[in-house]
């Protein structure tokens, strides 16, 4: 009998008044009946029944989706039926521990497939970074193993090489030429060095000879003599010193920054002119072998990866032979008024004419440091 009322119930339709009140139905006394009828059973079964019994009547009970709300008009007998289904609400859920149907809202879902995408955004680019490195080392793996065969077969005499005999003449000059610099630099740093030391010991011979003229009055006038003497050979030292530190840090600069760079850039030329060499090479072989479509394929990836490294290849040595170019004009540049300065420092000093010796220094604007210039001041050793 319950089954057959709350089935009863469950399909049931309400109707509405033009006035929009609820209308009275004949079965509406029935139906109060039965549920008084119900609850009186309910309470003579024990709790633990009865609860039981409100589970499953609620699990089993009307679906909110398939009740309708009938309405009627308010000049006429029709009827329209508006399904439930179609009203939006929160979801629910029934929780039969507290008998009762919680609403579900979508919050927490939301939170859910937001952290889903942003942990997919974070593995995605995870996995574009690593799939880029694999393709950088993959194609390094490729050129080294291209590059080192090609050396190899250039070393045993089996492979062939790009040749510019005169730029290749050039740079052999540039390396002979470094050398040499090198060792004019080396010898006049040496220079430096022993004339360092001796003006040193001038200008301690020099104070030894003006403290015994005070002290021995029978050969004061012969110790003051020697005294200036070593004091004027000390300055002129101190003049000589400071052309051949201009000298130096000249020859320095152009052979090891100028040269250097140039020297740079002839090492890039070099590299690739081998990697030119190695997929013409690979280009060739290719172009021996069958003509199907996978050979056809790669001989069009070759042929674009030889017109890479051509361009690059010309680029470079174009490159090459501007510095080159430049090298030589600088180079005459200043070796020509290095060696003048030199020249003339050297000839004033030992001739002992002082005032060429400075005219030499003011001509090449050479300034001297100052005793003591080289050493913090106080404040500084704080």
């Amino acid at each position: 009998m319950t089954d057959s009322i709350m089935s009863k119930a469950a399909t049931m339709e309400i109707p509405i008044n033009s006035n929009g009140d609820t209308g009275t139905l004949p079965e509406d006394d029935s139906l109060e009946q039965a549920a008084k009828l119900q609850w009186s059973l309910d309470e003579k079964v024990g709790s633990s029944r009865g609860t039981r019994d409100l589970q499953q009547v609620m699990v089993s009970g009307p679906n909110l989706n398939e009740t309708s709300i009938v309405s009627g008009g308010y000049g006429g007998t029709a009827e329209g039926i508006i399904p439930t289904s179609s009203i939006k609400g929160p979801a629910v859920r029934y929780n039969p521990e507290f008998n009762k149907r919680i609403p579900v809202t979508g919050f927490g879902s939301n939170m859910h497939h937001s952290s889903s995408n942003l942990s997919m955004t974070a593995e995605e680019a995870t996995r574009g970074v690593a799939v880029e490195k694999l393709e950088s080392v993959r194609k390094w793996g490729l050129n080294t193993y291209k590059c080192t065969k090609q050396m190899i077969s250039e070393r045993f005499g089996r492979g062939s090489r790009t040749v510019d005999l005169e730029l290749e003449a050039q740079i052999e000059v540039l390396r002979d030429t470094k050398r040499k610099y090198e060792n004019v630099l080396r010898l006049a740093r040496a220079l430096t060095n022993h004339f360092y030391n001796m003006v040193q010991t001038q200008h301690a011979l020099g104070d030894t000879f003006a403290d015994l003229s005070q002290k021995s009055p029978e050969l004061r006038d012969e110790f003051g003599y020697n005294a200036e003497t070593q004091k004027l050979l000390c300055k002129n030292g101190e003049n000589l010193l400071g052309a051949v530190n201009f000298f130096v840090s000249s020859i320095n600069t152009l052979v090891n920054k100028t040269m250097e760079d140039t020297l740079m850039t002839i090492k890039l030329y070099e590299n690739a002119r081998l990697e030119f060499d190695a997929y013409r090479s690979d280009l060739e072989e290719l172009s021996m072998g069958p003509r199907d479509a996978v050979a056809m394929a790669r001989i069009e990836a070759a042929q674009q990866q030889y017109q890479v490294h051509k361009e690059k290849y010309e680029r470079l040595r174009s490159d090459v032979t501007i510095k080159l170019k430049f090298l030589e004009e600088n180079k005459v540049k200043v070796m020509h008024k290095q060696l003048l300065l030199f020249h003339n420092a050297i000839s004033a000093y030992f001739a002992g004419n002082q005032q060429q010796l400075e005219q030499t220094l003011n001509q090449f604007n050479i300034k001297l440091r100052p005793p003591g210039a080289d050493k913090p001041s106080w404040l500084e050793e704080q």
